[in-house]
């Protein structure tokens, strides 16, 4: 009887990382997909107060947000309350540009739906919430909302 003997080596062929490059790529796509983008780096302290009647938002993506408070680095910027426009402080003047500027970042049918969304620290005086108002009147934005936080019920 003749024996059958195989002349190659027992070595383990060479892993086929020719896929690889796809698995990368849908991975990315993946988490790119799921994760949040956070738009604005907030600079003020925030304690929104707490209410007892809220409502969703609907389209988050038609909200601008304007935030006042106290700046968390008060040994740079002071302890007076502060407006923040995207990322950087401004002025209550600086209002009317940044709602235009909204506005024209956004499609033509979805202008008149636009909500400006005032996240104001508890401990803010309603003048300056007052002053912030004024300005958005006069640029036209009348769809304002309040943040705040839900009313915990009282265990009684």
């Amino acid at each position: 009887m003749a024996r059958f003997r195989k002349k190659g080596s027992n070595e383990l062929p060479a892993m086929n990382s020719g896929s690889m490059s796809d698995i990368v790529f849908i991975l990315l796509f993946f988490f790119m997909v799921i994760s949040n983008m956070r738009e604005a780096q907030v600079l003020v302290r925030l304690a929104v107060p707490q209410a007892s009647e809220i409502q969703k938002l609907e389209k988050k993506s038609l909200a601008s947000n304007i935030y006042l408070g106290t700046p968390i680095e008060a040994q740079k910027y002071g302890l007076a309350t502060r407006i923040q426009l995207n990322d950087q402080f401004s002025e209550a003047s600086d209002i009317v540009a940044f709602v235009e500027s909204e506005r024209a970042a956004r499609d033509e049918a979805d202008r008149p739906f636009i909500t400006t969304v005032l996240k104001c620290d508890k401990d803010v005086r309603m003048g300056d919430v007052t002053d912030v108002k004024q300005e958005l009147r006069k640029a036209g934005a009348l769809r304002i909302m309040y943040s705040a936080a839900r009313r915990v019920k009282d265990s009684y």
